[in-house]
């Protein structure tokens, strides 16, 4: 596991995981996933905001495991959908759509039905670093761009491929990850974690 102070993410997501550990490479600090520990039931996330569930989510996991804990919570906000699907991201849908080619489709449908294909959306990230149920640190990343006409790419995951960043000209799924991070929501909230790790890492425990 490596020696030095550790902070759990608290994901079982190998893709989200990987990415954070790239950002947070050389702070010194062991990054560990939920994986390395034995099962915690998943809080509920009532939160009306990604700032609300990020700190619940960040609070349940560090009381429930005695370490400090950071959790995010992110989403895509499309303005021709009212700003969905919003903090409802994952669960987009609902059971009827669990996989993302699905949620995609939905997302689709109620683009056309709106005549708002294209809109213009963004990529929010919330994050929230908790030891017991102290908030230690937050911070809150956004990329703007817009809906892509069909999915397009191999690489990111969840709704990637059907958001165009128009700096780079293509999709986040068609970035290697190195660009994604560099300019994606969760890679700005974590490099603001990452900077302020370079001179607070005693509170890693």
């Amino acid at each position: 596991m490596g020696n030095g102070p550790r902070l759990v993410v608290a994901t079982t997501n190998p893709d989200k995981l990987r990415e954070i550990r790239g950002i947070l490479r050389g702070t010194g600090v062991v990054v560990q996933g939920l994986d390395e520990f034995p099962p915690v039931a998943e809080p509920d996330e009532t939160g009306a905001t990604f700032a609300d569930n990020a700190r619940q989510k960040a609070i349940h996991y560090s009381t429930a495991l005695g370490v400090t804990v950071v959790a995010e919570d992110s989403g895509l906000e499309i303005d021709g959908l009212g700003g969905e699907p919003g903090v409802q991201s994952a669960r987009y849908g609902g059971p009827a759509a669990a996989t993302y080619a699905q949620k995609f489709a939905l997302v689709y449908a109620g683009l056309r039905a709106r005549g708002a294909m294209g809109s213009a959306a963004r990529f929010v990230c919330a994050l929230a670093v908790a030891d017991g149920a102290a908030i230690l640190y937050e911070s809150r990343g956004t990329v703007e761009g817009r809906i892509n006409d069909e999915p397009r790419g191999e690489g990111g995951f969840g709704y990637d491929p059907i958001f165009f960043y128009p700096p780079l000209g293509r999709t986040l799924a068609e970035l290697d990850d190195g660009e994604k991070a560099s300019v994606s929501h969760r890679g700005q909230a974590f490099r603001q974690l990452r900077d302020h790790l370079a001179t607070q890492p005693a509170w890693c425990r």
